[in-house]
């Protein structure tokens, strides 16, 4: 694989905006392994290696999440997530997929189980920036291991 174009060399002032949003999206969060979740979990759904290869190394920064790290593809039937998390999860790949479904209903409620509704937009933001950042990424052939 090879880089097409840095995007922060070729358009700096959309790089600041996506960077203000991430610093927003990330200032905002309160669990920051369900965060790295998230991020891997909607990463893995959109095929970008190198945002899959910088969240699972973020994450294991955190902690030993090894085990969530492989099973999160199959969070639906792995046992090593809590409701809340697979509320989330659950979340992110509506709206990473919004056009298979949209998010229903039942799906709204089960997430405000666990989160206000301040905190379902934060989740919103989080989901959208980390689907933004695949979209340039994979547009840019940014690869693991490239310097950003």
């Amino acid at each position: 694989m090879s880089l097409r174009f840095n995007p922060r060399e070729v358009n700096a002032p959309a790089m600041r905006a996506m960077m203000a949003l991430e610093q927003h999206v990330g200032g905002r969060s309160k669990d920051k392994v369900l965060e790295e979740l998230v991020k891997i979990r909607i990463s893995q759904l959109n095929g970008c290696a190198f945002c899959l290869d910088m969240h699972s190394k973020d994450l294991l920064k955190l902690g030993d999440y090894q085990e969530k790290i492989i099973m999160v593809s199959v969070w639906h039937e792995a046992p090593v997530f809590t409701a809340r998390e697979r509320a989330v999860l659950e979340l992110a790949e509506a709206v990473t997929l919004i056009s298979q479904g949209g998010v229903k209903q039942e799906l709204y409620a089960k997430v405000r189980e666990h989160f206000s509704e301040e905190e379902f937009v934060d989740w919103i933001m989080a989901i959208n920036a980390i689907n933004s950042w695949n979209r340039i990424a994979i547009s840019s052939g940014m690869y693991p291991g490239f310097q950003f």
